[in-house]
């Protein structure tokens, strides 16, 4: 039999059709190829579940979510769409969970193995939700934090109860009056203090002078310590040294009257002779002062000389 090319035509067209529509079907998470169970569940919370997420059963890929409607109570109604090839039996419980930190939510399947009845084509399974890893580590240590918190602002509360009740008026007065003085002082630092730094750029060059002369002492200081370092002081102490001990050894002399040194002056006798001889010393310098006649005989005209008497003593100081 020929085919017109009306027929093809209409073939051609009857095939797009039912092409477009499977693959609208298939993005929609529906295979019209494939035989599928309906169940339903409801959820107070979906945790961010979505349409054509999947649904497994001990990780491997059973079905996906068709649709989420919003109840009139409030809940959402989550339609799952299973392959025939597994059987779910009554009671079994649709778990939301996360399969990795990154991941969106998907549905695993936790079967009732304590009724062996399978659940047939529109039937309600148990709804669950599984902390996911990241939220649990969250919860883990947001509870303790959050204990930890309530009781620091238990504390700040209560230590500004007792801070309210510390600063009463006459303290607020006081503290008022402080910080105001504060603040005068602190205008006063703040004038001293550009006067400060006015003298100090007026006398900059004095100051760098100043500087100069402390860097050259320092240098002649430097240089003064290096030659006491490379003089022989340990020499020259060792020979004070020893000129100390002479000393030492002469006034040791002394005091035990050896001699003349020594003898004059623990030796009475000799002390008392030389105070004698010392006394008529005087007296004879004073005869020969009153009386130079006696010891120079000059004459001019051949006068005789007066005879000698010797002076006494008493009358040589009375003259």
């Amino acid at each position: 039999m020929k085919l017109t090319r009306e027929i093809k035509t209409g073939i051609l067209a009857i095939s797009s059709i039912l092409l477009f529509i499977w693959g609208y079907s298939f993005l929609k998470g529906s295979d019209l190829l494939t035989d599928y169970k309906k169940f339903y569940v409801h959820y107070t919370n979906v945790e961010g579940l979505v349409p054509s997420s999947l649904v497994t059963l001990n990780g491997l890929t059973i079905g996906k979510v068709k649709t989420i409607d919003l109840q009139k109570d409030g809940r959402l109604l989550v339609e799952l769409q299973i392959k025939n090839d597994f059987a779910i039996t009554n009671g079994s419980v649709a778990e939301i969970y996360s399969p990795s930190p990154i991941g969106g939510k998907q549905i695993a399947i936790l079967v009732n193995k304590n009724d062996t009845k399978p659940a047939e084509s529109g039937a309600f399974l148990v709804s669950a939700t599984k902390m996911g890893l990241i939220d649990g580590l969250l919860a883990g240590q947001i509870d303790p934090l959050k204990q930890k918190l309530d009781k620091l602002l238990d504390n700040a509360n209560s230590m500004l109860v007792n801070v309210n009740e510390i600063f009463d008026a006459k303290t607020k007065e006081n503290l008022q009056s402080s910080l105001a003085n504060l603040n005068e002082t602190l205008a006063q630092f703040k004038v001293a203090s550009k006067e400060v730094n006015t003298m100090l750029a007026d006398n900059k060059s004095k100051i760098g002078n100043t500087m100069t002369n402390i860097e050259k002492a320092s240098g002649n200081f430097s240089k003064l310590s290096d030659s006491l370092a490379k003089a022989n002081i340990g020499k020259s102490v060792k020979s004070l040294e020893k000129t100390l001990a002479s000393v030492d050894k002469i006034m040791l002399g002394l005091e035990n009257g050896n001699g003349t040194m020594g003898k004059l002056i623990k030796d009475d006798a000799l002390y008392n002779n030389f105070s004698k001889t010392s006394k008529e010393l005087e007296l004879l310098l004073q005869d020969v002062r009153l009386y130079p006649t006696r010891y120079v005989n000059v004459s001019l005209f051949g006068k005789k000389n007066k005879p000698y008497i010797a002076p006494n003593e008493t009358d040589t100081i009375k003259k």
